[in-house]
């Protein structure tokens, strides 16, 4: 009897074909992948040296100041800060101020020195709760000479 075991080659892995398929994988994945446009945000710039706007009985006043706090105005006109600056918050408001009547002109008051993300994040807010009226509000520009 013979108990001596044969010896065998040792085993090597190509990973050559694994990097084949890896690549072939990475093509058919760019190929076939369909890439979403980002969401838009209509809304209507004013003109600064246009006439003033006629008030109407409702419309939505959110003011935002030069730290980027939000300030809601109420019935009466009166400017209120919200308890905080989170997105839900802000969308809470709007949606509360307006009701049901996603029709209601929306008028964003912002700051010369607002970042842009606070004014951003307002007409993406805006936006996503279904307001289509959105407008901001400036100030005449003086006629120089």
């Amino acid at each position: 009897m013979d108990f001596n075991r044969k010896k065998r080659p040792p085993l090597e892995i190509s990973i050559t074909p694994m990097i084949d398929v890896v690549f072939l994988l990475l093509i058919f994945f760019m190929v076939t992948t369909t890439f979403n446009k980002q969401t838009e945000i209509k809304i209507n710039l004013p003109e600064a040296k246009g006439d003033e706007v006629s008030s109407q009985d409702k419309m939505i006043k959110l003011m935002i100041d030069e730290e980027g706090l939000y300030f809601i105005a109420d019935e009466e006109g009166k400017f209120h800060q919200l308890v905080n600056q989170k997105t839900e918050t802000l969308r809470r408001a709007l949606q509360k101020a307006a009701g049901d009547d996603r029709m209601i002109p929306f008028v964003i008051s912002a700051d010369a020195k607002t970042p842009h993300q606070a004014v951003v994040t307002a007409l993406d807010i805006a936006s996503q709760t279904g307001f289509k009226r959105i407008t901001f509000a400036t100030k005449n520009m003086p006629n120089k000479p």
